[in-house]
């Protein structure tokens, strides 16, 4: 078996009750003097925020702010991030917050400093290599959620506001030089916040896990991500205080991101057109569309599946790992379908085609077609 991979893992993760005290020297230690701070509206002005911002200033490091970022951040929002970024003369940028923020300050220290379209740098082949590489600013990562992973990852998602389809801009510089993770950030998340992210974070191992490609460094982080899902997000869940849960929580985020590195599948395809249309909350999107992916693939991923539920404890081979997924779904107060979400089953052609066309399709055990994906589809109504 001739085996030939490229491999590559995060960066310098700051994991701790308290830690967000070290933001400044964090800063510091990339060279940055002025820096600019992108979170979205929800959190700007929120304690967490203002805290954050204290120990910048604190830190001689001044306390600007840009909070202009939809949950589903688009090609508009980059741009009025990048003027703020431009005109206040900064040097690096603090992504602060959950997917969205993350997302949106990483793609403004990565654009401030090109001068082609963003889309110019969709994860295509090396379309990354057509960036300044010497114009990426430095950035920290503080993330508030435990979910994304955006925080250990080397891309962002934005969606193009004009076809609304969401698109994959990659570079290796996107990966942040420090990651912050503070788990006390997360304990003020709403239940249903707590939920979605979580479900994101178990929904990236999983695809992670059951990717066909050959990456067994992923394949075991991914499985480990899972247990830490399946004990803590429940107790997570159930009391947001618990620290404990909240710190594992946002190891099993970091986890997923760095593990799906081996690729995603079909709840990614599905889920980034649908929020892309109907604006969804991620996370919560692929919870939703979970149980008929597991079993759209079944034929494939039965015997690997089978594996992971000994080892996540869970008797019954892929039927009890599936009992387990529905259990957790109803423990958590996951819409059943997406009818139950709200959308109607009326633009199953025009997802699907969205679907088949998303990066994290390429991925996916059983190829997904045009056909097989509207099938599907129809199986999540």
């Amino acid at each position: 078996m001739n085996i030939v991979a490229n491999w590559s893992y995060p960066t310098a993760i700051k994991m701790g009750r308290g830690r967000i005290k070290e933001l400044a020297d964090a800063c510091k230690t990339l060279g940055i003097k002025n820096p600019l701070l992108v979170t979205d509206r929800g959190l700007a002005s929120m304690q967490i925020t203002k805290a954050a911002l204290d120990i910048l200033e604190e830190g001689g490091l001044g306390r600007a702010i840009f909070a202009d970022v939809d949950p589903n951040p688009n090609e508009i929002n980059l741009a009025a991030g990048v003027k703020a970024y431009k005109d206040g003369g900064h040097d690096g940028v603090v992504a602060f917050g959950g997917g969205s923020g993350l997302d949106l300050g990483k793609c403004v220290a990565f654009m401030a400093g090109q001068t082609r379209p963003v889309w110019d740098f969709e994860d295509i082949g090396d379309w990354w290599t057509r960036a300044n590489s010497d114009g990426i600013a430095p950035i920290v990562a503080v993330p508030t959620t435990a979910g994304t992973g955006s925080e250990v990852g080397r891309a962002s998602v934005i969606t193009n506001s004009q076809t609304h389809v969401k698109k994959i801009i990659f570079h290796p510089k996107f990966l942040p030089g420090v990651v912050i993770c503070d788990p006390e950030l997360t304990m003020g998340m709403p239940k249903v916040i707590t939920a979605g992210t979580g479900m994101d974070a178990f929904a990236h191992c999983l695809e992670a896990y059951s990717s066909p490609f050959y990456h067994p460094m992923s394949q075991g982080i991914a499985l480990e991500g899972m247990r830490l899902v399946k004990e803590f997000l429940p107790l997570a869940y159930k009391d947001g205080t618990d620290l404990e849960a909240r710190t594992n929580m946002m190891s099993a985020a970091a986890m997923g991101a760095v593990a799906f590195q081996k690729g995603l599948g079909a709840i990614h395809a599905l889920s980034h057109p649908i929020g892309a249309v109907y604006n969804t909350h991620h996370g919560m999107t692929n919870a939703v569309v979970m149980p008929p992916v597991l079993r759209f693939n079944r034929s494939v991923i039965e015997d690997k599946i089978e594996r992971a539920a000994a080892y996540l404890g869970i008797s019954g081979g892929f039927d009890g790992f599936y009992d387990y997924v529905l259990s957790l779904r109803a423990e958590l107060h996951v819409p059943e379908n997406l009818t139950a979400m709200g959308i109607a089953a009326d633009r199953i052609d025009e997802l699907s085609a969205m679907a088949i066309e998303d990066p994290s399709a390429g991925g996916n055990p059983v190829a997904m077609t045009l056909e097989n994906t509207k099938v599907l589809f129809a199986d999540c109504f």
